[in-house]
C-alpha cells in the first residue's frame, strides 16, 4: 500500500468532519433546549407560524403556507420531515399540551401517520403556545441570522411554562438520545413555585408535587414509587403504563391504551391468542371506539365466573395493554452543552433560564418606561412654550437645531416635538401628558424595585406561573396505581378442563375427540392408516408421545386438532429421528405413574411429568436392548396388578408395586420368558375386576378367582393359558366386582 504524505492529515480531517456533523446533529436537530422544550424545527414553525400571523384567535391557513416558509426563510430541509414535526405538535395524543390546532384529518390515535398532505389540511397556534411566543420581542432572547443572512429569527423562545418537561421529547443523537416524559402542567408549577420559595428543597419534598409524569392517552403508570423516585434522582430508568379498564356485566370495557399503542394491534394480539385457543374465557372481541369514546375495546366473557383480573394480568403481560418505557432526561443546557440531569437540576436550570428572561423582560420594558419619560419631558416643554415653539418653527431654517439650543432638549425630545399636530396642542393634551407621566413614573418604580430585589423578583415569577396553570392547567390523566406485576397465565390454566381422548394412528396421526367414550378403532383414518393407541385425560393436561427408540415428546392436550378430521402428522410439531414410529400415548396429572415396558419383559415406571420435554427433538428415556420393541405406556392409576400377556399365550400378573420406580433407563427384568417369546401387551388392573381375553372372535373371561392364579413374582415364567386360547389378540379389563 502506497504511503501518501497527507494521509495523516485526512485521518484529522474526516475525523474533525465527523464531530462536527456529530454535534450539528446533537444540538440543532436531535436533543431539545431546556429553556423553551423545542428542537429547532419546532421552534422555527412556532416562529414562522407567529410571523404569519397565525395566533390562535386568527383564521387558520393551509399548512403547506407554513411549511414554505419554514423552509424558505429558517429551516432548508426536507418538506416532509418538516410537515410531520408540524403534525406532531397538533395531535392531542401525541402531546399532553398541542402547541399547533389543526383543521382537517391530522392522525388518529390508532393511526398516528394517517394525515392528509399538507396541502388538504389547514393550522393555527393553540392559546397555549402563547406561553412559548408572547414575550418573544419584549427584549428576551438572543437573535441569530438565518441560513442566508437575510432574516433574523430567535435562538430560544422564552417560555413561559417548563415546556420540556409538559410536552416531553424524544430523539436520537450521534452517541446519545433523549426520553423525556410529559407531565402535568399544575403539578410541575406547583413544584417550580416551591423551589422559588426555597431553592435547596429536597428531591423528596418535590416528588410529593410531582409524582410522576401524565401521558395523553390517560393510561395508569404501575410503576412503584420507590423506581420513580430512583429515575428522577439520576434521570434515566424507565416506567410500565397499563391501560385501564372496567367490567360491565359479562364484557371487560378497555377505555385507555398506553401512549402510541394503537387499537388495532392490541385487537390483532388479543385475536391471534383467540385463534390459538388459547383464551377460552373469551368469546368475542370487539371496537366500539368512536367520536365520542375514542378508545372502546370491549372483550366479552365466555362465562360470568371467568375471573376479569386474573385475564387482564394474562393480557398485560403478552400484549401491548402494558408496556415499558424508556426514560433519559438528556437535555441541552444553558451552557450549550448536553447532559443527563436529574429532576431537581432540571427545574432549577429551568427556572435560573425563566428568572434571566424575565429579568430581561422587565429591564426592556425599563428601557422603554425611561424613554418615554424623556419624550414626556419634551413634549411639556413644547405645551409650557406654545408660542415660542411655533415661532421657532416657522422662521428657522433648521426648527430641530433651533429648538434643541433653545430649550436645551435632546434630539429625541425635539424629534417628538416636530412630529406633533396642531390639534395636540390644545389644553387638554397637557394633563394627559403629566398623568401618563404619573404612570410611567410608577411603573418604573415599581420595576425597579423588582430588579432590586432577588426575592421580589422570584415572588414575581411564582405569580406568572400560577397565572398561567390557571389559564392552561387540567386534571391529571394518568393515574399512578400500586399494581402487582402483569403476570402470563399458564396456558395449561388457559384451556377448559374438559375430558378428552387422544387418539395415534399407526402412521403417526394426531387427534383428539371430547370425552372419554370415544372409542379410536371406530373413527375413519387415511388411506392406508388404522388406529394405534389412545389415551384419556383432560385438555389442560400435557400429553406425552413415546417413539420405538424409547424418546418422549410432549404437547399440550388443548391444542390437539378435532377428531372430526383425521388430524396432523405428529412430525409437523415434533422432530422424532428419520424413519422412526411412534408407540402410544401417555396423558394424565404429572404425578400419575406410567409403566414402560419393551416385549422382551423389561421395564419400570415413573411420574408423567419425568417423561414430559421441553424440546422438539424431545428426550432419550427408555433404553431398550437391541431386538426389543417398546410397547404403548400403560397408566398405572389406581392399579394394583398389571397383567401381561404373550405371543405365547402366556399370561402373568405382576404387583405394579413390584415395577421398580426410575426416571430413565432399560429397567428390570420383569418376567422370564423362552427365548423367542415377545409381549403383546399389558394392561392395568384394580382390585375385583375381571379380564377379557380375546383369541380371535373368541373371549374368555378370566376373573378376580382365576386370575389369582396367574399372579408372578419379577423374574418367574408366566402362566400358560388354557388350551385353544394361545393365540392371543388382546385383552382388556371388562368391569369390577
Amino acid at each position: 500500500m502506497l504511503d501518501y504524505p497527507d494521509r495523516q492529515g485526512v485521518g484529522a480531517f474526516t475525523e474533525q468532519a465527523y464531530l462536527d456533523y456529530a454535534m450539528y446533529v446533537i444540538l440543532d436537530r436531535a436533543l431539545p433546549r431546556l429553556g423553551d422544550g423545542l428542537k429547532p424545527v419546532q421552534r422555527r414553525i412556532l416562529y414562522a407560524m407567529a410571523e404569519l400571523g397565525l395566533g390562535a384567535g386568527a383564521k387558520p391557513k393551509k399548512s403547506a403556507r407554513t411549511v414554505g416558509d419554514v423552509l424558505g426563510k429558517f429551516h432548508p430541509h426536507g418538506d416532509t420531515a418538516c410537515y410531520e414535526a408540524m403534525v406532531l405538535m397538533a395531535q392531542p395524543f401525541s402531546y399532553r399540551y398541542p402547541l399547533i390546532e389543526g383543521q382537517g384529518n391530522w392522525g388518529a390515535p390508532d393511526d398516528p401517520k394517517s394525515f392528509a398532505a399538507m396541502r388538504y389540511t389547514e393550522a393555527r397556534l393553540t392559546p397555549y403556545a402563547e406561553v412559548l411566543l408572547a414575550e418573544v420581542r419584549q427584549g428576551t432572547v438572543d437573535w441569530q441570522a438565518n441560513f442566508d443572512g437575510s432574516l433574523r429569527e430567535p435562538t430560544l423562545l422564552p417560555a413561559r411554562l417548563p415546556n420540556l418537561l409538559l410536552n416531553g421529547a424524544s430523539g436520537i443523537a450521534v452517541g446519545m438520545a433523549t426520553d423525556i416524559p410529559p407531565h402535568n402542567l399544575g403539578e410541575v408549577v406547583r413544584a417550580c413555585q416551591a423551589l422559588l420559595a426555597e431553592p435547596s428543597l429536597p428531591l423528596e419534598s418535590l416528588l410529593a408535587l410531582l409524582p410522576g409524569p401524565d401521558y395523553p392517552t390517560g393510561a395508569q403508570i404501575v410503576t412503584p414509587a420507590a423506581e420513580l423516585r430512583a429515575l428522577y434522582e439520576t434521570g434515566s430508568g424507565s416506567l410500565r403504563l397499563r391501560a385501564r379498564y372496567r367490567q360491565e356485566r359479562e364484557q371487560i370495557v378497555i377505555h385507555h391504551l398506553p401512549h402510541q399503542v394503537p387499537s388495532s394491534r392490541v385487537l390483532e394480539q388479543i385475536a391471534a391468542q383467540m385463534r390459538a385457543r388459547k383464551l377460552p374465557m373469551l368469546e368475542d372481541l370487539r371496537d366500539e371506539s368512536d367520536h365520542a369514546e375514542p378508545v372502546r375495546l370491549v372483550l366479552v366473557l365466555a362465562s360470568p365466573r371467568v375471573d376479569a383480573e386474573a385475564l387482564m394480568g394474562h393480557l398485560f403481560a403478552t400484549t401491548d395493554l402494558e408496556r415499558s418505557y424508556r426514560v433519559n432526561l438528556n437535555v441541552i443546557g444553558a451552557d450549550g452543552r448536553p447532559r443527563v440531569q436529574g429532576l431537581r437540576p432540571l427545574l432549577q436550570g429551568w427556572l435560573e433560564f425563566r428568572l434571566d428572561t424575565v429579568r430581561r423582560r422587565l429591564e426592556h420594558r425599563l428601557g422603554q418606561v425611561r424613554e418615554r419619560l424623556h419624550v414626556l419631558d419634551g413634549l411639556l416643554v413644547a405645551y409650557l412654550n406654545v408660542d415660542e415653539v411655533i415661532r421657532l418653527v416657522r422662521e428657522a431654517e433648521q426648527p430641530k437645531a433651533a429648538l434643541i439650543e433653545h430649550f436645551s432638549l435632546t434630539p429625541a425630545q425635539a424629534e417628538a416635538i416636530l412630529e406633533l399636530r396642531l390639534r395636540q396642542l390644545a389644553r387638554l393634551e397637557e394633563i394627559r401628558i403629566r398623568d401618563e407621566q404619573g404612570a410611567l413614573a410608577e411603573e418604573a418604580a415599581a420595576l425597579e424595585a423588582l430588579l432590586a430585589e432577588p426575592a421580589a423578583l422570584r415572588r414575581h415569577v411564582s405569580e406568572e406561573l400560577a397565572a398561567d396553570a390557571e389559564r392552561h392547567g387540567d386534571p391529571r390523566r394518568s393515574p399512578l396505581a400500586v399494581a402487582a406485576p402483569a403476570r402470563a397465565l399458564d396456558e395449561a390454566a388457559l384451556l377448559p378442563a374438559e375430558p378428552i381422548t387422544a387418539v395415534l394412528s399407526g402412521r403417526g396421526w394426531i387427534r383428539a375427540a371430547k370425552g372419554h367414550e370415544v372409542d379410536g378403532a371406530r373413527l375413519s383414518y387415511r388411506s392406508g392408516d388404522d388406529f394405534l393407541h389412545a389415551a384419556r385425560g383432560e385438555s389442560r393436561q400435557t400429553l406425552v408421545i413415546l417413539d420405538a427408540v424409547g424418546r418422549t415428546y410432549s404437547l399440550p392436550a388443548g391444542s390437539l386438532p378435532s377428531a372430526r378430521g383425521f388430524g396432523e402428522p405428529l412430525t409437523g410439531r415434533l422432530e422424532p429421528p428419520s424413519g422412526t414410529a411412534f408407540v402410544g400415548l401417555a396423558l394424565g396429572t404429572p404425578a400419575a405413574e406410567f409403566a414402560l415396558l419393551a416385549d422382551d419383559a423389561y421395564g419400570f415406571r415413573t411420574p408423567l411429568e419425568a417423561l414430559q420435554s421441553r424440546q422438539r427433538g424431545g428426550k432419550q428415556i427408555v433404553s431398550p436392548r437391541p431386538g426389543a420393541r417398546l410397547l404403548a405406556p400403560v397408566p398405572l392409576l389406581e392399579a394394583e396388578w398389571l397383567a401381561l400377556v404373550s405371543d405365547a399365550g402366556r399370561l402373568a400378573l405382576l404387583s405394579a408395586e413390584a415395577l421398580p420406580q426410575m426416571a430413565r433407563g432399560r429397567g428390570r427384568r420383569l418376567l422370564r420368558l423362552q427365548p423367542d417369546e415377545r409381549l403383546l401387551t399389558a394392561v392395568p388392573l384394580a382390585p375385583g375386576v375381571s379380564l377379557g381375553v380375546q383369541c380371535g372372535v373368541r373371549e374368555m373371561t378370566l376373573t378376580p378367582v382365576k386370575l389369582h392364579e396367574y399372579r408372578r413374582e419379577p423374574g418367574r415364567a408366566p402362566g400358560r393359558l388354557p388350551r385353544g386360547w394361545q393365540r392371543v389378540s388382546a385383552i382388556h379389563v371388562l368391569s369390577g366386582d
